[in-house]
């Protein structure tokens, strides 16, 4: 059975209730809708809580199941609600939110490295982005700070729809070598920052970020790795 995505209507949900529509033979907790993103696109799944009538279960994480279903994966064995009981879902907002700040910064990152990513990770205090790049950076530091003055532009993060048809028509949408976008649902959702005049980004995510740019904050930018003959892998830093 389809989850509900509820963290797709809306990335600053803290709490929702649910309804439990199965348990997987692992132990996971399949519920109708989900607050918690299931790991994907290199972005970690949620982690949380689980209320119910007479139990709570904390949750380390949140995976794809079957059929569009969203698996809650409990930290430790335990008593689990049974199927068709109602549950209070609560999420570690501070790591979520942290995801999304890193997600939206990453995405900057792309901008100010106009190169084919060949890999990435999002962690909740560092994301690292792998570009096809045969020779380093001639200055970090200029591209650090290319990174913030586009953070502090505060500008606006939204989504757009478009068909799969259309995205087949404009490959040059898609930056990620190594992720394919989310496609064989008949639409694509696109993060845009930025409009009009002032969009600098649009890409196929499927993602949580944050609703502006300024609320990623300061930012750093690691040392630059070598990882194969022309992969280099640039890691960006929160600075709280």
């Amino acid at each position: 059975m389809t989850s509900h995505l509820l963290f797709r209507d809306d990335p600053y949900l803290r709490k929702a209730p649910a309804r439990v529509t199965g348990l997987t033979p692992e132990g996971g907790i399949v519920v109708d809708a989900s607050l918690f993103y299931p790991t994907g696109g290199g972005q970690p799944g949620d982690a949380g809580w689980l209320d119910w009538d007479g139990g709570e279960v904390a949750i380390s994480t949140a995976i794809k199941g079957e059929g569009g279903a969203v698996v809650l994966v409990p930290e430790t064995p335990g008593a689990l609600p049974p199927a068709g009981a109602s549950v209070l879902q609560r999420l570690d907002w501070d790591r979520r939110y942290r995801h999304m700040r890193v997600h939206t910064g990453l995405h900057l990152l792309s901008v100010v490295i106009p190169l084919p990513v060949t890999g990435g990770q999002i962690g909740d205090r560092k994301g690292r982005l792998d570009f096809d790049m045969p020779e380093p950076p001639e200055d970090v530091a200029a591209l650090e700070e290319q990174l913030n003055a586009l953070v502090a532009r505060d500008l606006k993060v939204g989504e757009d729809w478009i068909t799969d048809a259309e995205l087949a028509a404009n490959p040059g949408l898609v930056k990620t070598m190594s992720v394919a976008p989310p496609v064989g649902q008949g639409r694509v959702r696109l993060i845009r920052i930025g409009a009009g005049a002032d969009q600098v980004d649009l890409q196929p995510c499927g993602g949580t970020h944050v609703g502006r740019t300024g609320e990623i904050g300061h930012v750093t930018i690691g040392k630059v790795e070598k990882k194969g003959r022309q992969n280099r892998r640039v890691s960006v830093f929160l600075s709280d």
